[in-house]
């Protein structure tokens, strides 16, 4: 289970002394023990696995947002902060899907909708990411789909 692999990293980081590493590792924990009490409220059951890597693709996504407002303000040093983080967080997600195999899958999920025009794209995004969220960079896919169906 990922949050298993997540416990032992944090502790294998805390033996070798690595504080960055540490650090990125707490903050993964933290974030995932808040998503575990917002869920509490929730009446809808989510899978462990994916809820983890959920919050892991959020991170993931700020990390990435962060690095370059900090380059465009000229900060390098938190940008590179930013970005030693985000190599901790990526570790722990699945492979992404490549442009490739994410236009073939919107494709496949189109002909089975029968989507036709920009009208249908709430349908495909919902099927693409029940299908492939933990797989694909959602905002990313929304381009595609967008330009399959225009």
């Amino acid at each position: 289970m990922l949050r298993d692999d997540i416990k032992a990293a944090t502790v294998t980081a805390m033996k070798a002394g690595d504080k960055t590493r540490t650090a990125t590792m707490r903050l993964i924990a933290a974030k995932i023990k808040d998503r575990d009490i917002e869920l509490r409220t929730s009446s809808k059951e989510v899978e462990d696995n994916a809820l983890v890597i959920e919050v892991l693709q959020k991170m993931a996504k700020q990390r990435r947002e962060s690095i370059t407002m900090f380059e465009e303000g000229g900060r390098t040093e938190l940008a590179a902060k930013e970005a030693a983080e985000l190599s901790v967080v990526e570790e722990f997600l699945p492979q992404q899907m490549n442009e490739a195999d994410t236009a073939a899958a919107i494709e496949a999920i189109k002909a089975e909708l029968g989507a036709e025009s920009i009208k249908d794209m709430g349908k495909v995004m919902a099927e693409l990411k029940s299908r492939h969220g933990t797989e694909l960079d959602m905002s990313k896919a929304s381009g595609l789909v967008k330009a399959a169906l225009s």
